[in-house]
């Protein structure tokens, strides 16, 4: 009897430890109407399991910094909630919403969950990350005059993106619509993933820069940069990580890259400031290309991979790769299969596996950007169903089979679509009899306002 009473003692102890948590979480209200009218006035009550809710279809102060942290089981969520279908504004600011963690890093504004709103205006940044943990989805981030999204080189660890847009934000070369980056000091084998996100008309930059030591690219629609569309290098040796502390790779699957002017599509290993020594892998994106490379190949890399893409461009011929810049680690280490090619296409791989050729991949229309492979494409049924690396460099975690689209309605936050499997996997982004995609729209309505 002693013991079963020790026992219910026990788990009664539990059971109201656990309740006294949950308990003390709380809940904000934020707005026009509300005891707290801005998010600077909560920022400092938070803790693990707050939740803070601002009232859309009006308009707050940007400058809101977070410090305060929640915890792995229990993350503090900023939502907006919209108000005759419009998010919350938040706008203006050196930062106009930053997350930070102060120097040593010790603590910050770890395990966030940052939801429904639209940013604009930061005179340096949009949304500041220097956290680790921070999950950002359904936001809008437009008209920064210098990066839309940046992850400092001290205190960041993991972010998430997703669901989100990102639109006229850059600036020259230097300033990108995002430009991210992890600690491998204060955050070891951190990752930065961007998923089912619509980025579009860069006013400077790159699309998305990156310095993280792993960079999981899935099922986004990227166009319109400046500069690259994507850039994956290596940790800044003039910020807080020494060189060669960590290989930082990248795996980039299922997203459409479309690149509308006159440079490369990728640039990967790194910029001349940093370098990966790392892993690529590109598998079953759609990649509308220009007439400069499409893979540009710089400082150290160890390997990259790419299997069932789709490479196009309407009129002139394609460069695959620029590699008078690369420094291999290992020798040159390149693999690919099952490629679709536009015939013509200069400086291809020699180590490619099962590349088919042609004049046309047979789009559903693509002068619509309806890149859905049409019924008698070539893209069918003719993808590599266990795509592999060079002997020796595996890719480590591989996303394969790709199991979703790009966004069906980019910058709204929704499910995503699911990639159906139905015999051997198509070539590219899309797998046949996906629905119509509204990001098919001519290019004024996707290049909307909000």
């Amino acid at each position: 009897m002693r013991v079963t009473f020790v026992r219910i003692l026990a788990i009664t102890a539990s059971w109201l430890l656990i309740a006294s948590v949950q308990i003390s979480a709380a809940t904000y209200q934020v707005g026009p109407t509300r005891t707290y009218k801005t998010l600077q006035a909560v920022t400092d009550l938070l803790g693990p399991g707050d939740i803070v809710e601002v009232d859309g279809n009006a308009a707050y102060p940007g400058g809101v910094t977070f410090e305060n942290a929640g915890t792995a089981s229990q993350p503090i969520t900023i939502r907006g909630i919209r108000v005759n279908g419009a998010r919350p504004v938040i706008s203006g600011g050196t930062n106009t919403v930053a997350f930070v963690s102060p120097w040593p890093y010790n603590s910050g504004a770890d395990h966030y969950v940052f939801e429904g709103f639209d940013l604009t205006g930061g005179s340096s940044r949009c949304l500041y990350h220097q956290a680790d943990d921070l999950t950002v989805r359904d936001v809008v981030v437009h008209d920064c005059p210098a990066h839309g999204i940046l992850g400092a080189d001290g205190g960041s660890g993991s972010m998430l993106i997703e669901f989100s847009e990102v639109y006229n934000c850059g600036n020259g070369t230097g300033q990108h619509q995002i430009y991210m980056a992890t600690n491998e000091i204060n955050h070891p084998g951190s990752v930065f993933r961007m998923q089912f996100c619509y980025l579009h008309d860069g006013n400077g930059g790159n699309n998305v820069k990156s310095r993280a030591e792993r960079n999981e690219i899935y099922y986004n629609w990227i166009e319109g940069a400046y500069y690259h569309e994507l850039e994956l290098i290596g940790p800044d040796p003039a910020g807080d990580v020494p060189a060669d502390l960590k290989r930082e790779d990248s795996d980039v699957v299922g997203n459409v890259l479309i690149k509308r002017r006159s440079t490369f599509v990728t640039r990967v290993g790194g910029d001349g400031t940093g370098e990966t020594k790392g892993r690529y892998r590109f598998v079953n994106n759609t990649i509308i290309a220009d007439s400069s490379s499409v893979f540009r190949l710089f400082d150290g890399i160890q390997s990259i991979e790419m299997h069932n893409n789709v490479f196009y461009r309407p009129s002139g011929t394609i460069n695959m790769i620029r590699d008078v810049e690369v420094e291999w680690t290992d020798g040159e280490q390149i693999a690919g299969s099952n490629n679709w090619v536009k015939t013509g296409t200069i400086n291809m791989p020699t180590q490619w596996t099962g590349t088919i050729m042609g004049g046309d991949p047979g789009f559903a229309d693509a002068p619509n950007d309806d890149y859905r492979p049409a019924a008698g494409s070539p893209l069918l049924n003719n993808g590599n169903g266990a795509p592999t690396g060079p002997p020796g460099f595996p890719f480590p975690n591989a996303l394969f089979p790709p199991g979703f689209h790009p966004p069906a309605t980019p910058g709204v936050s929704g499910a995503p679509v699911p990639r159906p499997a139905a015999g051997q996997i198509d070539i590219g982004a899309y797998e046949a009899g996906s629905a119509p995609m509204t990001p098919n729209a001519p290019k004024s309505l996707r290049a909307r306002k909000h």
